[in-house]
């Protein structure tokens, strides 16, 4: 039996039983497979004999992760992040870089390796964040959209970062002068080719591949590792010329359906790149103390949090949104531990350095998903230290000084709540609606529609927004913790309890809302389906009536999305 089908066996295996242990135990499907890679590798059982052919798989993985980052990265999407996550994101890698930095070179590491150190503890891991949010539901939170919008641009910066890197060459010679006017020239000059090869060649070939979703797979791929191979001609990591192919396709109408093809694809090979840097990990031959490596730790955990904090409260932030968010960016990234995989291709960084980032990232990691996880009572443990992270004046004390009464609250107006608004209004009811997207604030205020900009979780928007005198409460933010949390303020209250509408995604959590004392979950996919069979029944009696339906459903959404595109 071949080696190498021995090596990838015991390796899907392993991993495969690692992950369910991991899944059990709520934490990230890469740690398993890091953790694979150090126990079946050379530094504990030695089951895998063929590492070289296994790193080479490995770049796969590597070029795969670049290029589905290339087809998701929409450049219009990002003025839809706002100027905030822009800003923040930037002066957040600036500083945890230049600190990090700071911190390794007072730990008397050269410059080279002290720069990729900076560079490693800088960003965060928009796998493990985006997947911990999304269990959460907190995704589409005030503190979530933020915590995406950095790691955006994280993304973005971590992609220039290996531009550079690109620019050093193999054999040591790291000046910034000619070298550097010679790699950014043909930086230039790729990039603006692969625009031209997108625009005059690329949308037409794949009108006519797109007609096989086989061939589209197979073509897609090729693409990618061409652009690799063409990349380090010029000189460029592998990674970038991935990352350059998936920005030529992300243009394409059929980008998403390239995605959904290329995803289980890469998730095979970034497996096997995680295992490969566990078979790198070695916690004997480290060259540093213990000391050091907890240093390293606590900088990811708490320094880079507490910039993002400090950062947050300058801009006006309330000091929960700014924990919340800062305490989602608590680990190292995948991109680190790409970017120290290119510094040992290049030879800038030993196996050393490389264990001691993979020790970090794993530690970080892990402690991070945790932090997460129990944010909430973190939170609230902490929370009468937060206060010196919050400036007097925050973005939610635009609130007008009136004194509610007998009012209805709308959390959230975006789908449920602008229809439930207007109905409001038709029915001559003082609303107030509470939306934690600025562009949303802004188009309520152009419609004079009382309003403010907060967090349905954060217990002092509820006393500013008086629900202790409302006389109607609707949420349709369909988060569970969020609406429970909700319920039990309105009972801490002691007055006459207002009547409670809250949504759910789930059955389990409409129930769950109904036992705590929820006067009415609002079900979206059960509504529709009656609101539906309604519609059926009216088709049944009367055809002309469904048309009529058709057309003025129609009729509202063009409105509607005309109405919001203006503004």
């Amino acid at each position: 039996m071949p080696q190498l089908f021995i090596d990838i066996s015991w390796l899907l295996i392993v991993s495969a039983l690692l992950g369910l242990l991991a899944r059990r135990f709520k934490q990230p499907l890469l740690l398993a497979y890091i953790a694979t890679g150090f126990i079946l590798g050379p530094h504990l059982l030695g089951y895998l004999k063929e590492p070289d052919f296994l790193h080479t798989l490995s770049t796969f993985g590597i070029a795969l992760v670049l290029f589905l980052v290339g087809l998701e990265l929409n450049l219009n999407k990002l003025g839809s992040l706002g100027k905030i996550s822009l800003f923040i994101g930037f002066i957040q890698v600036v500083l945890t870089a230049i600190l990090g930095f700071t911190l390794a070179k007072f730990l008397s590491y050269s410059w080279l390796p002290a720069i990729y150190l900076g560079i490693a503890l800088t960003f965060s891991s928009t796998i493990v964040v985006i997947k911990l949010l999304s269990e959460q539901q907190a995704l589409e939170s005030l503190y979530g959209r933020l915590a995406v919008g950095i790691l955006v641009v994280q993304d973005i910066l971590a992609i220039v970062t290996l531009v550079l890197l690109s620019a050093f060459n193999h054999n040591g010679n790291h000046s910034v002068g000619p070298q550097f006017l010679l790699m950014a020239s043909k930086g230039l000059l790729f990039f603006v080719g692969m625009i031209l090869v997108s625009r005059w060649l690329l949308q037409k070939l794949f009108a006519w591949l797109a007609k096989s979703t086989e061939l589209l797979l197979l073509s897609s791929v090729a693409w990618c590792l061409l652009a690799a191979m063409v990349s380090v001609a010029l000189g460029f990591s592998l990674e970038i010329g991935a990352f350059m192919a998936g920005l030529a396709l992300a243009p394409l109408p059929y980008h998403l359906e390239i995605i959904g093809r290329v995803r289980p694809l890469r998730d095979f090979f970034i497996t096997i790149f995680f295992v490969a840097l566990g078979t790198q990990l070695t916690f004997a031959n480290l060259g540093v103390s213990w000391t050091v490596i907890i240093l390293f730790i606590l900088f990811a955990l708490l320094i880079k949090p507490l910039l993002v904090m400090i950062i947050m409260g300058t801009l006006g932030y309330h000091r929960r949104t700014a924990f919340f968010t800062s305490l989602s960016l608590a680990q190292i990234s995948e991109f680190s531990l790409i970017i120290v995989a290119l510094g040992q291709r290049l030879n800038q960084i030993n196996d050393q350095l490389a264990s001691l980032v993979m020790i970090v990232a794993l530690v970080s990691i892990t402690l991070s998903s945790y932090l997460i996880t129990y944010s909430e009572q973190i939170y609230r443990l902490l929370n009468p230290w937060l206060k010196i992270f919050q400036k007097k004046q925050t973005l939610t004390d635009d609130i007008t000084n009136e004194r509610w009464m007998g009012h209805t609250v709308v959390f959230g107006y975006h789908r449920l709540g602008e229809k439930i608004v207007a109905t409001l209004q038709k029915l001559k009811q003082t609303v107030l609606v509470i939306d934690f997207d600025p562009a949303v604030i802004e188009l309520l205020k152009q419609r004079n529609i009382n309003c403010f900009y907060g967090d349905m979780a954060d217990l002092e928007i509820l006393d500013k927004a008086g629900i202790n005198k409302a006389k109607m409460i609707i949420s349709t933010v369909p988060d569970i913790d969020n609406n429970l949390l909700l319920l039990k303020d309105i009972k801490k209250q002691g007055v006459t309890k207002p009547a409670v509408y809250l949504t759910a995604n789930a059955w389990h959590d409409t129930k769950a809302l109904y036992e705590a004392g929820a006067d009415y979950v609002i079900f979206p996919h059960h509504l529709s389906a009656e609101h539906f069979s309604l519609m059926l029944q009216n088709q049944v009696i009367n055809k002309d009536r469904f048309l009529v339906d058709k057309h003025n459903h129609l009729r509202e959404l063009e409105l509607h999305y005309a109405d919001r595109n203006r503004h």
